[in-house]
């Protein structure tokens, strides 16, 4: 899929001054695109930053430029909902090495080619810094507070660390502040799947379809870790697919299957496949602590923002373990922090769906 294939944002910023970043180079043209909902007000003291999750977009509220669906949070963004845009002025952006307008692998270089795998390896701090360039360019010294699930929940807490003025409540919903071993190796198995699809080419697909059979299996890889074993065996079970007995064959026998098949098949209509590895690259290098001289606890010291850390109890990817030690560390350095654990049956997937818990505690601590 090339870049010219995806639609934009409303709103796009390019960066006047290259983007320097943490491999040490420095990346020109950036441009970064974003979504805006509800109104600035006079003092710029109301706008609230959304960081999106590794498939995620900047389509919060709004219809997705490519499956026409509605935002991925459009039951959590808008008029009366829990992130209220009668009250608050909602940005959302397309991370740096992402594909919906924002610059990355797909992009043209200076050459007028894609970049493809000659663009930078990014870091998650990285993708911060292209968004704090936009909080800039808008006028807004601080925010009133930034929110982010899954891998968006990795960027806010690198905003909180690294740029600890720029916003006084932070919200983590099923996050970490480390990529763990098996975080690591369930993104290889992606990667290599990308990779040994014989259309990858090595990057240079061009605007080509690329390497769809292996981007398929990524996403149908990457998809058993943001589900539950409950969930699964709810929905699907051992359950076959159009069918009274099984074929004894290798076509799509159980319901779980074909469910499979589908996400992975759907996804390559609407993700490149190198902004995936590139995406999936920069969580795996992910570690708070490290980037603060390895005790994580430090990465916070003297905040003055408060936190909210939200964990679900059948969520495997990232399990509760992983937020109560981050809020360990906020609590050795003094920093107000709540942080509950909610029931649900859908796994890592829960800050997507219907969670009436969820919604009252993102309301609860935005007010």
């Amino acid at each position: 899929m090339s870049q010219a294939d995806i639609l934009t944002a409303s709103h796009v910023l390019d960066l006047t001054a290259p983007l320097p970043l943490d491999g040490g180079q420095a990346l020109d043209g950036v441009r970064i695109a974003y979504e805006t909902y509800g109104t600035l007000n006079a003092d710029k003291s109301n706008a609230v930053l959304i960081f999106h999750a590794l498939t995620g977009d900047q389509c919060v509220a709004s219809p997705h430029p490519i499956t026409g669906k509605p935002g991925w949070w459009i039951r959590m963004v808008g008029p009366g909902k829990p992130i209220d845009t009668d009250r608050v002025f909602v940005i959302c952006a397309n991370v740096l090495g992402g594909c919906y307008g924002s610059t990355g692998p797909a992009s043209t270089a200076a050459d007028g080619q894609p970049y493809a795998m000659r663009f930078p390896v990014i870091t998650i701090r990285d993708m911060v810094r292209a968004q704090v360039a936009v909080l800039d360019a808008l006028g807004i010294a601080q925010l009133h507070a930034v929110v982010g699930g899954s891998m968006g929940g990795m960027q806010a807490l690198s905003l909180a660390a690294n740029w600890p003025e720029r916003a006084r409540a932070v919200l983590v919903i099923a996050s970490t502040a480390r990529h763990s071993a098996q975080n690591i190796a369930f993104h290889e198995v992606g990667r290599q799947a990308i990779m040994a699809d014989p259309k990858w080419k090595d990057g240079d697909y061009g605007a080509s379809k690329g390497p769809e059979k292996g981007l398929a299996v990524a996403r149908m890889a990457a998809h058993i870790t943001y589900l539950s074993e409950e969930g699964m065996h709810d929905k699907f079970g051992r359950k076959l697919q159009d069918r009274e007995s099984k074929t004894f064959g290798f076509d799509a026998d159980f319901q779980v299957e074909s469910y499979l098949r589908h996400q992975g098949l759907s996804f390559t209509d609407r993700f490149d496949a190198n902004s995936y590895l590139y995406i999936t690259r920069a969580m795996d290098y992910f570690d708070l602590a490290e980037e603060h001289g390895g005790r994580l606890a430090d990465a916070f010291a003297g905040t003055k923002a408060r936190f909210c850390l939200v964990s679900f109890d059948t969520d495997w990817l990232y399990p509760t373990a992983e937020s109560r030690t981050i809020a360990h560390a906020l609590s050795a350095v003094g920093a107000p922090v709540s942080f509950v654990e909610l029931s649900a049956p859908f796994g890592h997937d829960s800050f997507l769906l219907d969670v009436p818990t969820l919604d009252r505690v993102i309301a609860g601590f935005l007010q």
